[in-house]
């Protein structure tokens, strides 16, 4: 059968299906922490115990697989866990190459703990294909991608980064976080992992913690992650699994308003006078727009961009604003920004003019009204 568009895979990939006449279409939240087994063992995929599976984690591993198109998925209780996994799939020695641009948790794992996994790790310019290749090196077995990376949205070609590290033996793993599955599905362009903060668009509610791991194959790489999830366990409550599964149901039409909006938005900002840069794929002068189009349909719901003056100036722009929430995180149905660098500290090389914007689902005159406002003259 062909692929199922994204809009019925969100609604009916989690789902229950049963063949009873009467049974529920939603599923219910199944708590047990424990499965009964007489007779001194389990067949086949039976639950055992709620850290090796649970029926509402199943549902949840299903949709978030087929919605990226992958093989496998292993579900979490947060985005960090979901990137620590792939990065501890490496054996010790391995040298991995990740996107200078990249979230400041991603770079904090790597400062904190890339020593302690014997891990060699170049931060590069993931933009620059010349770059990329002369940074291969005979032990480097992972390329870690963002694109558009956080916070400036620079635009990486997944599929040419893809054909180079598979020349040279590596795995290419693309958080997915900010374009979602809706926009861009990395394993469709060469990608061997695509990973999420589930905590962001996909639950799009600022209300739950969570992150997934998708793999192309179901095979040892997958095998690995599913290791790490069961044996450290870092997995999400039967709740957040249920929760996460019903907000991925109306994912697809939030994530459509979201590219509306920020669309609005970014073109409002780019006329500003007090908007030095703004870093959007989808206007036609960002240097990556030209990529953006070719492997994303449509751009997403962030914006960031470089006001005139430093921290100072742009920290009082973000006080000023009178609906949209100064706050970190993203995704959610509310609008919210931040003085990024506040919030990743002074080690950060975030330019210390950079707002970043998380474009949510009111009304794009009311957001840009606020903005004005807030922006001044």
């Amino acid at each position: 059968m062909k692929r199922k568009n994204i809009e019925t895979i969100a609604i009916h990939g989690s789902m229950k299906t049963s063949s009873m006449e009467n049974d529920t279409i939603v599923p219910g939240i199944e708590v047990s922490t424990i499965y009964e087994h007489r007779n001194g063992g389990h067949k086949e995929g039976d639950d055992k115990y709620i850290r090796l599976s649970n029926p509402n984690r199943d549902q949840l591993e299903n949709v978030i697989k087929e919605l990226e198109g992958g093989d496998s998925c292993a579900v979490f209780s947060s985005g960090m866990a979901a990137i620590s996994s792939v990065f501890q799939t490496l054996e010790s020695g391995a040298h991995v190459l990740v996107a200078d641009d990249v979230y400041f948790g991603t770079r904090k794992l790597m400062w904190e703990f890339g020593d302690k996994w014997n891990l060699e790790v170049d931060f590069i310019d993931m933009t620059d294909l010349d770059k990329v290749d002369s940074s291969m090196k005979e032990n480097t077995k992972l390329v870690w991608l963002e694109t558009p990376s956080n916070p400036r949205l620079l635009i990486t070609d997944v599929k040419a980064v893809s054909k180079l590290a598979k020349g040279k033996g590596a795995l290419v793993a693309v958080d997915n976080t900010w374009p979602t599955p809706y926009n861009m599905r990395p394993l469709e362009m060469g990608a061997d992992v695509s990973v999420h903060s589930t905590t962001k668009y996909l639950g799009g509610h600022s209300d739950i913690l969570g992150g997934a791991v998708i793999t192309k194959e179901d095979g040892e790489l997958f095998e690995k992650i599913r290791l790490i999830q069961r044996v450290q366990g870092a997995v999400p409550s039967p709740r957040d699994c249920w929760l996460l599964s019903r907000s991925i149901r109306s994912f697809p039409y939030r994530m459509r308003a979201h590219n509306e909006n920020a669309r609005k938005v970014a073109n409002f900002l780019s006329k500003h006078p007090k908007v030095q840069v703004i870093y959007y794929p989808g206007l036609d002068s960002h240097p990556g727009h030209e990529i953006a189009k070719e492997q994303m349909d449509d751009f997403g719901g962030m914006i960031s961009f470089l006001i005139e003056g430093g921290s100072k100036e742009a920290i009082e722009i973000v006080s000023r604003s009178k609906m949209i929430k100064a706050a970190t995180s993203l995704g959610g149905i509310e609008s919210i920004w931040e003085h990024r660098k506040s919030s990743e500290g002074d080690e950060s090389p975030t330019p210390d003019n950079l707002i970043r914007l998380s474009v949510g689902l009111e009304h794009p005159d009311d957001i840009i009204e606020d903005l004005e406002q807030a922006l001044g003259n």
